[in-house]
């Protein structure tokens, strides 16, 4: 048989075609992605200017309120006479303190557990605890509020206090660190939990004692998201903390926060130096959940580099 009459080679014959389609397409495949790239950089400065210009402004009228009297005293009341008279923020400081470090005490633990159980397990029961998960993370913070007021103010006469408002803020946290860490969980390769496994270690001793330190950075950064999240919330505590104007380390009474502190100012009307000092709260509001980001971006890569 001679050469020319040799059947063609299908593959060869697909790689043709496919080759043709591509050059011709090229051009406006080409006009596609410069636009689609051209877009993205559009949006992507609107977004940093956005930013920027909100940096500015918090920086601009708030820089000149931070003093050491500013953060170290309670807020006054402007009078007549003395109308810059408006104290500090001393108040929402500590209350601050209290109602998200007990916030966190009660989420973090909670969970990190839950969320090694949603990794590690698959049945139906764990299935509906992560669709409940994740609907409880769409759910507008206000209704937490009032969940938390109607069982714990009205029904079991705690009152206002700043027990409720952790309270609140933990069951918001809960649902962003288990989602969190059943990411964080799953990361880990399951050569290592193989490796445990095969040593004769039950899967609670892996998990405890490989898995978990293994993810330990991912946690860490679920715990702080949960937490920056829970240092901006005001809805939940303007039902629950009283927000008073006096010091309290007292859980169990009436507090304040750094965000019902700006909410209060901007809503007063008599004093205008009470609401140019919301600047300076909200400024600092900001700063402590930068250096909570950045300090668990710093734990992380620790954690990772102990590690090797």
């Amino acid at each position: 048989m001679s050469v020319s009459t040799l059947p063609a080679d299908p593959i060869l014959e697909r790689r043709a075609l496919v080759q043709s389609t591509a050059r011709r397409s090229f051009a406006r495949r080409t006009l596609v992605s410069k636009v689609m790239l051209g877009v993205c950089g559009v949006t992507l400065a609107f977004c940093v200017a956005i930013l920027v210009w909100i940096i500015y402004l918090l920086i601009s009228n708030g820089v000149q309120w931070i003093s050491v009297n500013y953060l170290t005293q309670d807020p006054s009341t402007p009078t007549v006479l003395q109308p810059n008279n408006v104290g500090g923020i001393k108040n929402a400081i500590v209350g601050s303190i209290v109602i998200d470090g007990l916030a966190i005490v009660m989420a973090v633990p909670i969970g990190i557990v839950a969320g090694l159980l949603l990794a590690e397990a698959d049945n139906a029961f764990v299935n509906a605890i992560r669709t409940t998960t994740e609907v409880m993370t769409g759910l507008p913070s206000i209704l937490l509020g009032v969940f938390v007021y109607e069982i714990l103010v009205i029904k079991y006469k705690l009152g206002f206090s700043g027990i409720a408002g952790s309270v609140a803020l933990a069951i918001l946290m809960i649902p962003i660190i288990m989602k969190a860490s059943e990411v964080a969980v799953r990361s880990v390769p399951s050569s290592l939990k193989e490796a445990g496994l095969s040593l004769g270690l039950s899967k609670g001793r892996v998990s405890r004692r490989i898995v978990v330190p293994t993810a330990t950075p991912g946690l860490l950064t679920a715990a702080l998201l949960a937490t920056s999240r829970a240092v901006g919330e005001t809805a939940p505590l303007l039902w629950l903390i009283g927000a008073t104007y006096t010091t309290s380390w007292d859980p169990f009474k009436e507090q304040s926060a750094l965000p019902i502190s700006i909410y209060q100012a901007f809503l007063n009307g008599i004093s205008p130096q009470l609401q140019q000092s919301a600047w300076g709260t909200a400024l600092v509001l900001v700063t402590v959940v930068l250096f909570l980001n950045l300090g668990s971006r710093l734990a992380a890569a620790y954690s990772q580099r102990e590690r090797r």
